[in-house]
Parts: C-alpha cells; structure tokens; sequence
C-alpha cells in the first residue's frame, strides 16, 4: 500500500509541475520549463523510493551496463552499409519502375487503348 502511495505522490508531483508550466503563463520560459523539470526530478525521487521504482532504477542501471557490451561497428563498416543499402535501394526503385512499367503496358493492351 505505501508504494501505490508512493508512486500516487509521484504522478501528482509530474501534474503539479505541468500545472505549475501553466499557472506561470506570465513568466519567463526558462521558469516555466524549470517547475516542469522540478516536479519529473521530485517523481522520479519518490518513485524511486517504492519497490518498483527501485527494480525500474535496476533494470535501467542493468540495461545501460549491457549496451556497452555492444559491439559497434567502425565507421568505414557503418559507411560501407550505408553504401551497399542505397545501392539496394537504387536497384529495388527501378525494378519496381520497370514492374510497374510493364503492368501499365500490359493493362492498356488488355483494355484497347494502345500497346
């Protein structure tokens, strides 16, 4: 019950900081965008406080220590791809004009109007 609590506070502190963008409609932007940006930081501090919060912290903490696991490819690997992609693209853009061409062909030959 005290991490449905918890986690209740934590969604009114992210409404109470969109209420406050708006409620300082007269104010300069840097400070409306700041009572935003206040009430996130204060939800995620007591989110983080409930059990799920906790496990959610875990899981990110977890899921960023794998992804530097990730081998990236070099940039001659990542500019080679992109070659080999476009050429693909190239290719696929005029076997589908030609496909596309011959249907059209194909259909005004079927109804009479040339060929």
């Amino acid at each position: 019950m005290a991490d449905k609590l918890k986690l209740l506070v934590a969604v009114l502190l992210v409404i109470a900081g969109v209420a406050g963008f708006y409620f300082f409609a007269d104010a300069p932007t840097v400070v409306r965008v700041l009572s935003v940006l206040a009430g996130l930081v204060l939800a995620g501090v007591v989110a983080g406080m409930s059990a799920p919060g906790r496990q959610f912290f875990r899981f990110a903490l977890d899921a960023r220590d794998e992804a530097k696991k990730v081998v990236w490819p070099t940039r001659k690997e990542t500019i080679q791809m992109t070659g080999v992609v476009m050429a693909f693209v190239v290719v696929m853009a005029l076997f589908l004009w030609a496909v596309d061409g011959i249907l059209m062909w194909l259909v005004k030959l079927a109804m009479g109007r040339g060929g």
